[in-house]
This record gives structure tokens, sequence and C-alpha cells, in this order.
């Protein structure tokens, strides 16, 4: 019996002996992931255990992180010594990361080439440049587009054109209430504990060439642009939703024939189709036919000093130290598992690469239901889409001030006051911007 049993315990110690081996000749590529839901996850390692069967070489672990935690995380890591090999991160990231000095621009260059660089979107290309190296510091991964979606078939039966340009939205602004059953012109962002404001003005700035600080690093919070800008939002208040509004107030009212535009993400396409979710549950009944058909997108802004398109653009980063394989699980990634991965959420992860955008069109039915013009421009979003935090010259210092700009809700803040309070003028919010980001500029410096 003894002997039966220091049989099994040798077995066992030569199967482990055996294992610990085969695993010590693999290489071991760790992903993290901000995609972290579990049926997200899910797709990601059945992508990775693809890439594995084709490379028995390599091991790919998936590893779900929450975007809010990847500061703290990559901190941990590099206390550790052990930075991850690949990780998902929006594009706000990165030229922190790159200051730092731990992105792998190397390996991104060669895999952007690897992939096709003349397939990539050459807005995402721009993006993610490193203005002090000259290199992409990541690779382009997926994103999502902000437009105004407008009522066409009201803004054709009103004569009016597309809302792009200042004067385009003012002049439908005046003329659509009253056409049809439309009560407003839209919902405008006013709510001063929301950051919807936020996310709208700045859209606004930017076609105006108005941003928080200068090349020299001065605070250009109340510049005649950045007045210009905020003059122009509030305005719109007069043909808008009255009292504090914020995207969910401003997203009925266009699904109910109440208004006839809305400032919106591209994840609005479903609920277009089938209602939106409403905050004491069940569905709006939307009370247009064929609303989504019936609904034009433009998500390029023409203003006095230029012109822009706000969004989020998601990265796949290699860090520092990485194994060359992470370059061959990126590019797979990109590659023969890419539609699959958009498939997750099609309306928020627009296609960086040209050649993947018919693919993209076919994976939600809801699709059908947009104009083949619509879907164009969506996937064109890219290449004019700019935010305050993307500006390349700003360092991290300035870009941790917009992120508290943002966080703190000043914009919402000041917005509120003018549009809805009328304690402030445009003249008078600006320059109370002007102090309350140069106070928070000197605490960081």
């Amino acid at each position: 019996m003894k002997k039966g049993i220091t049989g099994l315990l040798v077995i066992g110690l030569l199967l482990v002996g055996l294992l610990t081996a085969y695993a010590a000749d693999k290489t071991v590529v760790k992903f993290w992931t901000t995609d972290n839901e579990p049926d997200r996850v899910a797709v990601y390692e059945v992508v990775a255990a693809r890439f594995m069967a084709e490379n028995p070489g390599i091991e790919v672990q998936i590893i779900p992180i929450q975007e809010a935690d990847i500061g703290q995380r990559i901190a941990t890591a590099m206390a550790a010594n052990d930075l991850p090999d690949i990780v998902r991160m929006g594009i706000e990231r990165v030229a922190v990361f790159a200051a730092d000095g731990i992105m792998d621009e190397d390996a991104a260059e060669a895999t952007i080439a690897s992939v096709g660089k003349s397939d990539f979107r050459a807005g995402p290309l721009a993006m993610v440049v490193n203005p002090a190296t000259g290199k992409y510091a990541a690779i382009p991964y997926d994103g999502w587009i902000q437009a105004v979606w407008y009522r066409a078939d009201m803004f054709k039966q009103a004569g009016l054109t597309p809302p792009v340009s200042w004067a385009d939205i003012n002049a439908a602004a005046d003329a659509l209430p009253g056409t049809g059953n439309l009560l407003y012109a839209l919902g405008l962002g006013t709510d001063p504990g929301q950051n919807y404001p936020h996310q709208v003005f700045e859209q606004v700035a930017i076609s105006n060439d108005a941003w928080p600080f200068d090349e020299d690093g001065n605070v250009t919070m109340n510049t005649p642009e950045m007045i210009a800008a905020l003059r122009f939002y509030t305005d719109l208040q007069r043909a808008a939703i009255p009292g504090p509004q914020y995207w969910r107030g401003a997203r009925e009212a266009y699904e109910l024939d109440q208004s006839g535009m809305l400032f919106y993400s591209t994840y609005i396409m479903d609920d277009l189709v089938e209602g939106s979710s409403m905050e004491g549950g069940g569905k709006i009944q939307i009370a247009v036919g064929d609303l989504a058909l019936k609904t034009g997108f433009a998500p390029k802004m023409v203003g006095p000093g230029g012109s822009a398109t706000y969004g989020q653009l998601v990265t796949l980063g290699i860090m520092k130290g990485a194994d060359p394989a992470a370059q061959k699980v990126v590019e797979y990634f990109l590659t023969e598992g890419y539609v699959e991965v958009l498939g997750l959420s099609p309306f928020g992860k627009i296609p960086v690469l040209a050649s993947a955008v018919e693919g993209w069109k076919d994976l939600s039915p809801f699709f059908a239901y947009y104009s083949s013009d619509t879907l164009e421009q969506i996937a064109n979003g890219f290449e004019t889409m700019q935010r305050w935090l993307f500006r390349p010259d700003y360092d991290p210092v300035e870009r941790a001030v917009i992120g508290d700009i943002e966080g703190r809700l000043l914009i919402s803040q000041a917005i509120s006051n003018i549009a809805l309070e009328g304690i402030m003028t445009p003249e008078t919010g600006a320059a109370w911007l002007q102090g309350q980001v140069e106070a928070m500029l000197a605490e960081r410096r």
C-alpha cells in the first residue's frame, strides 16, 4: 500500500515538473482591458484562445481592470517592476504614460506598420503621436463620436440646412419651435451638477479655437474666443427646454417629438429605434414613426474660429519591457479578432481601420434603421475629432488641470449661472473660469 502511494506521489511530482517546464517554455503576455464586463471579457478570451491555438508558444492572460483605476494600478505595477504587456486605455492616459517613459513607442510603431499604416484613419494616428519623440506612443483601437442628431424631416419642412455651423444651429433654434409638434429646438445641457454641459460646450469652444491654455502654458479661459463660445452656447437657451437639463431630458424630449435637435454620442442609435430607458423604469414610447430614418447626423461643428468633432478614442498601449510577442497579440486583436470585439458595442466602438468599416456596419440590426450617409459620417468622424485633453502640446500638469475643470463641473456651473440663473454674463463667467483655473494650476505647479 505504501509503495503504491509512493509511486503515485512520484508520478504526481513528475507531472508537476513537466507542467512547470511546459509553462516555463511559454511566453506570457498580460493584457489589461477596460472592457471589463463579464460578457466582454469572455469575447476577449475567445479571441485570445484562437490566437494561442495558432501560436502555441504564447499564453495571453486577459485581465479586466476599471478605467478609473488605471493610474493607480500602473503605479503599483511600476513599483513592483511588473508592468503589464498591453493596456487598453483611453487616449487621455497615453500622453501621461508616454511622459513617464513607460510606453514602448518602437513596439507601437512596428505594430501599426505591420497592421498597415495606410489602413488607419489619419485622425486617430495623429492623436497617438508623442510630440516629444515624433513616434506613435500607442495603437488606436476604437471609440465613439458626439454629434448633433436632428430631425432631418423637420429641417427640410422648415427650409433649414443641417446644423453644422453656428449660423445654421442658430437658424434652427429660431425656426424649429412650432414646426410640426416641436415645442423646442433642442435640449441644451445646463444642469450645473452634470458633466453633459461640459461635453457639449467643449466642442463649441474648440470650433472657435478656444482652449484652456496657450502654447506658453498661460490660462486662457477669458479670451474673446472663449467669451464668444459661452455667448453662443448660452444664447441657445432661448429655444431650449426650460430648467436645468442634461442628456436624459434632452434624449427623452427628442424621442417624444418635442425637440428637433440633440447633442449625443453614437451610443444613442438603438434608443432612437426602440426607445431609451427611463429613470423610473420602462422605456420611452417613441412618438415618431421611423424616427431613426428621419434623424440626421452632424458630427462636425464649424465655428468662427475653426471646426471640431468631439468624441473618445480608445487605444492599445504596449508597455516598456513587454515581450515582442505583445506586438503579435495587438496585431491579432486588430485583424482576425477586430470585428468580433467591435461587435461587443457597435455604437460605441467605431473602427479606426478603413478596412473594418463594412464589417462594422453589419454588427447590429439597428444600423439598418439609419441611412448609409449617416453610417459613413459616423465612420469618418475620427478625422476631425478633438478634445481639450488631446491637444498634443499640453504637458501632464495642464492635462491634469483640464481633468479637474471637468471633474469639478466648472463649465457646467458657469453655463447654469449665465443661461438659467442670470447671475453671470459670458464675460463675467469667463473671468470666473479664469480665476478658478489659475488657482487650480497654481495648486498643481
